[in-house]
């Protein structure tokens, strides 16, 4: 009989790799509804203050829009309204896990047009807020948010 690395420990295993792998397995438990909720709070607190900086002063915003962020193709004007109120939408429905996998997807892209057009060498910044992005793009909300609360009914009056 062959075991792996997560079998009950035989007596010649030692007692700290037995604590380990025990380790391990309750990690491998944790519910990633549990996850989600802290990853949901970082990436919408990293945009939300974005947003309230760049409310702060709409002068200053469509400054840097046309002289600092130059996003190509979109007047700047047009380009800072559009990723302001990405900024102010995007946090609250990602606190509320409603619509979570779009506004990850919106900000995923927010994320990718900053990286290529405005700050390139911020990367490890933006790999950081991509890679949250995409936990929640491709995993969802988790079990507690309003788009789990709307699945579960559906799919109770389907």
């Amino acid at each position: 009989m062959t075991q792996n690395l997560f079998s009950p420990m035989p007596a010649t295993r030692s007692r700290p790799v037995y604590r380990l792998i025990q380790l391990v397995r309750q990690l491998d438990a944790v519910p990633y509804a549990a996850l989600a909720i802290p990853l949901r709070l970082a990436v919408a607190w990293v945009f939300w203050s974005s947003a309230l900086t760049h409310l702060a002063s709409w002068e200053t915003t469509l400054f840097l829009f046309a002289d600092e962020y130059r996003v190509p193709l979109v007047p700047p004007e047009v380009a800072a309204w559009l990723g302001v109120a990405l900024e102010v939408a995007a946090p609250i429905t990602l606190l509320l896990g409603l619509g979570t996998r779009f506004a990850a997807a919106a900000l995923l892209g927010m994320t990718a047009v900053i990286e290529v057009f405005v700050y390139p060498q911020a990367w490890p910044t933006h790999l950081q807020w991509a890679a949250m992005l995409l936990v929640l793009l491709c995993r969802g909300p988790g079990a507690l948010s309003l788009d789990a609360c709307l699945a579960h009914r559906f799919m109770r009056a389907g």
